[in-house]
């Protein structure tokens, strides 16, 4: 099984191998360090800016000061206040001018992302989970798809990599597959049904470099699939976690009447920052038992296979490696 694939050999990468965007985890040297590996990683510019405290252009400096290989951006553009969608803008014209070349887009129509990066030729792949998103992503010119299963970690979908392979296959456009890799065991598997490469993002906390508390990346390690369940209470839409002690699937039916109203983008904000207020204090000296037992922690079913924290570049070289055989 060759590792070039229509994916790699349009963003120009060695594998066909995705660090995914997360939020909160996503922190520059954790960026850095996958897309050195071999593959490309996606920056996340809400976790760069407002969870690890960069300017954005800055950072990008940064990481370029500790690589030199492809570097991706995650640009959420669900619809919401004026504020955002400004920010969310020049955002990614700060990631063009910088050399950024490969976009990720999720929830929203990527139309008007498109246009600005097919401008600068670059690509940009769009976050889908079912046949319906796959099709308005592409009539707003979605270079590829990013196939988000019922396996994935974050926002999960709800079908099996194999029947998202083949609700999509006929669209002639790379297929991503996301949800459920965590070994060369599933990145082989998925390979073998036909997509043109993979994103992988729980993998990719249980390493050195991401700067999250270590007792969340123990918690990945230790974890088993019967232990992933999924809340609402994160963001306001189902997110795979890991079950703790305090697990609860739904919010408040304050929250829940709030998330269903016109001040719903309000609501997900307010659940997004005490999730990430929560993890800020634990980073500084919180109670190191409190964040796995206690608090929410996002990761997907490939924790089944993830046994070790390595290095994000280790691990994707290895990945990698292991289409060669």
């Amino acid at each position: 099984m060759g590792k070039g694939t229509r994916f790699t050999e349009q963003i120009g990468i060695e594998y066909p191998i995705i660090c995914g965007a997360m939020y909160p985890c996503s922190n520059p040297e954790l960026v850095a360090a996958a897309s050195e590996g071999g593959g490309i990683a996606i920056l996340q510019p809400v976790s760069m800016t407002y969870v690890h405290g960069w300017d954005l252009r800055e950072g990008i400096r940064y990481m370029r000061t500790l690589t030199d290989k492809p570097i991706g951006f995650n640009a959420l553009i669900e619809k919401g206040s004026k504020k955002y969608f400004d920010r969310m803008s020049e955002w990614i014209d700060i990631a063009l001018d910088e050399g950024i070349r490969f976009f990720v887009t999720s929830l929203g129509k990527p139309d008007w992302v498109c246009e600005r990066v097919h401008a600068k030729g670059g690509y940009v792949y769009h976050d889908v989970t079912n046949r319906k998103h796959a099709l308005k992503g592409l009539e707003c010119g979605a270079d590829g798809l990013i196939c988000v299963n019922n396996r994935a970690g974050g926002h999960l979908g709800d079908l099996s990599a194999a029947e998202l392979y083949a609700e999509l296959s006929d669209l002639d456009v790379p297929l991503i597959c996301a949800g459920g890799i965590g070994s060369e065991l599933e990145l082989a598997e998925v390979m073998e049904i036909g997509y043109d490469g993979v994103q992988m993002g729980t993998r990719f906390i249980a390493t050195t470099e991401c700067n999250t508390p270590e007792d969340y990346k123990e918690a990945i390690v230790e974890a088993g699939e019967e232990d992933i369940v999924w809340t609402n209470r994160i963001s306001g839409v189902p997110i795979s976690v890991i079950k703790s002690e305090n697990w609860k699937q739904e919010n408040s039916w304050l929250m829940r009447k709030l998330l269903r109203s016109r001040f719903k983008h309000s609501a997900r904000m307010l659940l997004n920052l005490k999730s990430v207020t929560k993890l800020r204090r634990l980073s500084k000296g919180g109670s190191a038992s409190t964040s796995s037992k206690k608090q929410y922690l996002s990761a997907g079913k490939s924790v089944e296979t993830i046994h070790s924290i390595e290095s994000a570049t280790t691990i994707m070289r290895n990945l990698g490696e292991s289409l060669e055989d």
